[in-house]
């Protein structure tokens, strides 16, 4: 539609000029308010047009038929009030076939075909003629020769103009559809990892959380609590279990499992209380400043794999800037939304166009850029976004924008 308005621009400047020209400058008489009020409604397509363009949503092959029928239309007219089928300008009635044929449907083309043909055959005989003022230097035919070479020219150009354009589009859509396989390749491996990880890690838990309730029933038996060196065993075992659980949490982040075994009851702001505490506690991170803008806390239902998509951000943020982290915690609306800043180095231009894609990270080291994939994966999961910029003051910023909905507290948590 676009490409139409643009000619269509064009074809009202051009038969505008020509219409003053043929009637000022070679005083050919030529019905002018008829021909303008034609250009007039050609202005006021053309404002309709960029009307719908506005609109957020895909033209629709309808609208550029009904378009196209109504440029015929307009020529039609024009060439009826100037001589009919001997206006040398008879042939952008071929035009208006090319762009049927780049723009439309096959019925639709043919359409236009069949309308430009009976509007060709009924301008042989119906039109209004030109007349010639007395003593014009050049004869009616000569004037004839002259004007099919100025209307080969434009159409020639215009075509030009058209097909390049189109030509342009298409390898512009050829490189995102060759980026889309190419990221499509990329990801496959993962995919596959995930879903064998997704089942080995659901496989594993349980038995890994029956080996910590014996463990932990066995921390009390009398034997085990007066014998100094078994209770070390028994806390060792303890230790490695958790290891085990942590890594199948692991797993099941990398898989895109949005929800853990480790569900609870909880609020907003004390759930992220907590996650900042323990980050810093872990990472010994001193210089991180925690601003709750939150509001009225909401309950929700906490999980580990929200953890540690909240770790992977802090530990990213921590890694560039060990001397500040911004840490912020607000509300718009029914979305929790988490920002993370730091003070490094920021990303670079062609990390931010490739936000969310894996392996997108300037780290030398094997496997590294999988975490805001895996991030990213887990907000897609749970119906959120993730963003990423570079502050005016140096250093990145990186948004976790999460419905509150998909963590609401449900009854069926508290009965769980």
């Amino acid at each position: 539609m676009l490409q139409l308005v643009q000619l269509r621009w064009l074809a009202v400047a051009g038969q505008l000029a020509t219409i003053l020209l043929t009637h000022f400058a070679f005083r050919i008489d030529l019905p002018l308010p008829p021909m303008l009020a034609v250009l007039l409604g050609l202005v006021a397509l053309n404002i309709a047009s960029l009307a719908l363009l506005r609109l957020p949503r895909r033209i629709s092959n309808a609208e550029l038929f009904g378009a196209l029928l109504l440029d015929v239309a307009a020529l039609t007219a024009q060439l009826y009030l100037s001589g009919g089928a001997t206006n040398p300008f008879v042939s952008l009635f071929l035009l208006q076939v090319v762009l049927g044929s780049v723009l439309l449907d096959r019925w639709s083309t043919w359409v236009i075909v069949v309308a430009t043909s009976i509007a060709f055959a009924v301008l042989t005989f119906a039109y209004r003629p030109i007349t010639l003022p007395p003593g014009f230097a050049v004869s009616l035919f000569r004037l004839h020769i002259q004007g099919m070479w100025v209307c080969f020219a434009l159409v020639a150009v215009l075509l030009v103009m058209f097909v390049t354009r189109i030509n342009g589009n298409l390898r512009a859509q050829d490189a995102r559809l060759a980026d889309i396989r190419q990221q499509a390749a990329e990801e496959e491996h993962i995919v596959r990892i995930g879903m064998l990880a997704s089942g080995a890690a659901h496989e594993l838990g349980t038995p890994l959380s029956t080996l910590s309730v014996i463990l932990g029933d066995w921390r009390r038996l009398p034997a085990i609590a007066r014998d100094a060196e078994l209770r070390e065993e028994l806390e060792e075992m303890q230790a490695e279990v958790q290891r085990c659980k942590a890594i199948v949490t692991s797993i099941l982040l990398s898989s895109g499992d949005a929800r853990g075994e480790e569900s609870a009851a909880t609020t907003v702001r004390a759930f992220l209380d907590r996650v900042v505490a323990d980050w810093r506690a872990a990472r010994g991170h001193r210089n991180a400043d925690y601003v709750d803008m939150f509001g009225t806390d909401v309950p929700i239902a906490s999980d580990i794999v929200l953890q540690q998509v909240v770790y992977n951000l802090l530990d990213n943020a921590a890694e560039v800037s060990p001397d500040w982290i911004g840490i912020r915690l607000a509300r718009n609306r029914d979305e929790l939304v988490f920002t993370v800043s730091d003070s490094g180095p920021g990303f670079a231009a062609d990390q931010l166009a490739n936000l969310g894609k894996p392996y997108n990270s300037t780290k030398p080291r094997l496997g590294a850029g999988l975490g805001l994939f895996l991030v990213g994966n887990v907000m897609r999961k749970l119906g959120g976004s993730i963003a990423a910029r570079n502050r005016n003051e140096g250093g990145a910023e990186v948004t976790l924008r999460l419905p509150l909905e998909s963590i609401a507290l449900l009854e069926t948590d508290d009965e769980r």
